[in-house]
């Protein structure tokens, strides 16, 4: 299978990375930002930032990797990484909750940039193997789901009387060897008719329901998942758990969020989208 699409191995091995980025931030970031600001209230707003950068950049980033291709186009995701990384250990190290929340804010262009390995994976592949091409590279979030806790936690006491420090470093570390497996990729480049053809014009694909209905599920998902991920290391906080303790949980719910992606293409294909989207939210429920 990889012999006969070697850019899947390589965009998987990107996720990897870019969720080991992902959960590192997400574990640390409320925790410093308690520890940066004088206004409790406010330790989540690096976090929003990170969202928001990410949210600010998705559609210009598929604009840009249009124009010059999805390798350059993932390269400069992950330079920007580095320089949110850098951006971040300055903050810890100069204690300025305002340069962490513009860190943050760089970090999340990355992340606009790696959501689109799933539909790179989708390019390379042929028609009736890319539902299973996007789903393997979806998977290579469980090895960063692993690998990003355990950095963290072997790095956040790295440099005494900064804690975290460490661990916002390492995230640059990750980012160029991300930078360095994607200068293997080779996805050929769109044709100049492709690159001048506008498609369907948003509005139309906007009014269509299926459309609506995944925004809708899409917004419930990603809402309910961002105020667990955020609230969890100061919940454990709160209550006397170490950090340790709070990577580990994390690392078990991104673990949650990928092993499922090797049989849920087959699920739809069995069930319907509709069907298994209502088992989503049925399980967030639960949780």
């Amino acid at each position: 299978m990889l012999r006969r699409y070697p850019a899947l191995g390589l965009l998987s091995l990107a996720q990897a990375l870019y969720w080991s980025c992902s959960i590192i931030g997400i574990a640390l970031t409320g925790l410093v930002g308690q520890q940066l600001t004088p206004w409790p209230w406010l330790a989540t707003l690096p976090l929003t930032c990170y969202v928001l950068g990410s949210a600010m950049t998705t559609i210009p980033a598929s604009y840009l990797m249009k124009r010059v291709g999805r390798r350059i186009g993932f390269q400069l995701g992950t330079a920007v990484g580095m320089l949110g990384s850098i951006a971040c250990s300055f903050a810890v190290y100069m204690a300025q909750f305002w340069m962490l929340c513009a860190g943050m804010m760089v970090m999340g262009v990355y992340t606009a940039f790696g959501k689109y390995y799933r539909f790179a994976a989708a390019d390379a592949a042929s028609v009736e193997f890319r539902a299973k091409a996007i789903s393997l590279t979806l998977a290579g979030g469980i090895v960063g789901g692993v690998t990003g806790p355990e950095m963290a936690k072997r790095t956040h006491d790295l440099f005494v009387g900064h804690p975290y420090m460490g661990s916002y470093m390492s995230l640059g570390f990750v980012c160029l060897l991300a930078m360095l497996i994607l200068a293997r990729l080779d996805i050929p480049k769109l044709s100049e008719k492709e690159i001048h053809d506008p498609g369907r014009p948003l509005r139309v694909i906007m009014r269509q329901p299926e459309f609506l209905v995944a925004v809708l599920a899409s917004m419930l998902y990603y809402g309910i998942m961002n105020l667990m991920m955020t609230s969890t290391p100061l919940a454990m906080r709160a209550h006397d758990h170490p950090f340790n303790d709070a990577a580990l949980v994390l690392e078990w719910h991104v673990i949650g969020m990928y092993a499922p992606s090797f049989f849920t293409g087959s699920l739809v294909q069995r069930f319907g989208v509709l069907n298994v989207i209502l088992a989503g939210i049925v399980l967030l429920f639960v949780c």
